[in-house]
């Protein structure tokens, strides 16, 4: 079969189509940047990759007419103040252009929606099934609570909390139930429900066999990783200090911790359905989920991370805007060093950052992350997803890989810390040399005064970093 895969670079279709690729389906990845997508090479000859942007029609065009069905898988996760409109929009030119295809069946994932009083979130999810349910196909929506797994935003926050805080001084909404599920059983039931008639013009909550509160779930997080943990819940804390409390203490951008603030103090209990059964799946416990994701960190074995997302830091780019390094109208900060072994030098340079650090300075580097983190920016918590490997798209603390290739020995990244203006950082090798430029792009006087402020420190800072490299 021929499947149309929208979110293909997501935390959810990255570890989809894999699956798709096994059960011997053709698979056409809709993506906004091909720069950012990076299929198997096993089965390159089984994947399709269109740039398609679902809030621009005419680039739906190139959607095949021959698919037989679609997954769903767009999601904004409050990237924008805009994105409840944006969210139906795209639903709406997604309807749209799958009507004018062959295909008969289309698979959403969103989230619980059992509550009258819903949340923006929450409620844009609806919104989204809701357009999608009048195309002519047959259409199945699957409605999720939290996900658990390897790199996933409910894991990552859960870990961050519990991790980082002995005791911790909570919101009321802690006390507030949920169902988590495994991001390996919500892959399974997304595989098996396609094409399956009996889930056709229906909507299922999934969920895993616990119904928790966040409380909870934080407690037990804390008996896997085998951590004595105390939990104080407070009525006073607002949404907005609750917003900022997990902004702070976990490495959620704040837009995404206000949405998830909003959505947590309402509960997501799955109704009774017969879901399970039709596909033939028993969903692991809570527990049996989180120890299965820190085997999978363990191993180094992450698919994708939430992180990963343009989300995670508030900001929307692509990549090829931003690629080519510009140079007038630049302050820039050129270095060279030559090097006796190449590949140890590429080796260094693709494992920086993350836990690895910075390699000089690092106590800078910090300074500089909590800076950014005290006037909103994402600062150095997003830290890398795979501690070996980096690809253009992957986030990297503050920055963003634009260009990642190991054989040419290249390297750039883009910053996206809260800056007067614009930030490369560029490592590229030639020959025995490695050549090390910081570029930036001045916004104005504002601009200016930064580059002249911090100047003093790019002679210690950067000169470390380019001789621990080689």
């Amino acid at each position: 079969m021929k499947i149309l895969l929208t979110g293909a670079t997501g935390y959810i279709g990255k570890r989809l189509l894999p699956v798709l690729l096994e059960a011997g389906h053709e698979v056409i990845c809709a993506v906004r940047d091909v720069n950012r997508f990076h299929p198997p090479e096993s089965n390159s000859n089984k994947v399709q990759v269109i740039e398609a942007d679902l809030l621009d029609k005419s680039s739906l065009d190139k959607i095949p007419k021959d698919i037989d069905g679609a997954y769903y898988l767009v999601h904004s996760m409050a990237s924008s103040s805009d994105y409840e409109s944006q969210e139906r929009e795209s639903a709406i030119n997604f309807r749209n252009a799958i009507d004018n295809t062959q295909a008969k069946h289309v698979v959403y994932l969103g989230g619980i929606v059992n509550e009258s009083n819903l949340s923006d979130h929450l409620s844009s999810r609806k919104n989204v099934e809701t357009e999608l349910s009048q195309g002519k196909y047959h259409f199945t929506a699957l409605r999720a609570a939290i996900i658990i797994g390897s790199g996933s935003a409910s894991f990552e926050i859960i870990r961050d909390l519990v991790e980082k805080l002995p005791i911790m001084i909570t919101p009321k909404w802690l006390n507030t139930k949920c169902q988590p599920i495994g991001v390996t059983d919500v892959i399974s039931i997304l595989s098996k429900t396609l094409f399956n008639s009996k889930t056709y013009d229906k909507n299922y909550d999934i969920g895993g066999p616990d119904i928790l509160t966040y409380k909870e779930m934080l407690l037990e997080f804390a008996s896997v990783r085998s951590l004595k943990r105390k939990i104080f819940i407070v009525p006073v804390m607002t949404p907005r200090l609750s917003s900022y409390w997990l902004y702070f203490v976990t490495s959620t951008s704040y837009k995404l911790a206000v949405a998830l603030v909003d959505s947590m103090k309402i509960e997501v209990i799955c109704r009774n359905n017969d879901l399970n059964e039709i596909l033939s799946i028993k969903p692991l416990s809570y527990r049996q989920s989180l120890e299965k994701a820190f085997s999978k960190i363990e191993n180094n074995a992450i698919i994708s991370s939430w992180k990963d997302a343009y989300a995670s830091s508030g900001i929307d780019i692509t990549i090829s805007d931003f690629i080519q390094v510009p140079s007038h109208g630049c302050f820039i900060d050129k270095r060279t060093q030559t090097f006796l072994y190449r590949e140890k030098c590429i080796d260094r340079i693709w494992s920086i950052g993350g836990k690895k650090g910075w390699y000089y300075g690092n106590w800078l580097w910090k300074l500089r992350g909590f800076m950014d983190k005290m006037v909103g920016g994402v600062g150095l918590r997003r830290g890398r997803t795979n501690k070996n490997s980096l690809y253009a798209g992957d986030a990297l603390d503050f920055w963003r890989v634009l260009y990642a290739n190991r054989q040419e020995g290249r390297l750039i990244l883009f910053a996206e810390m809260k800056l007067p203006g614009e930030a490369w950082l560029e490592f590229k090798i030639e020959g025995n040399t490695l050549i090390q430029t910081a570029t930036f792009r001045p916004r104005g006087l504002a601009g200016r005064l930064y580059w002249y402020s911090v100047y003093p420190f790019h002679g210690l800072i950067f000169n470390g970093l380019i001789n621990k490299l080689v």
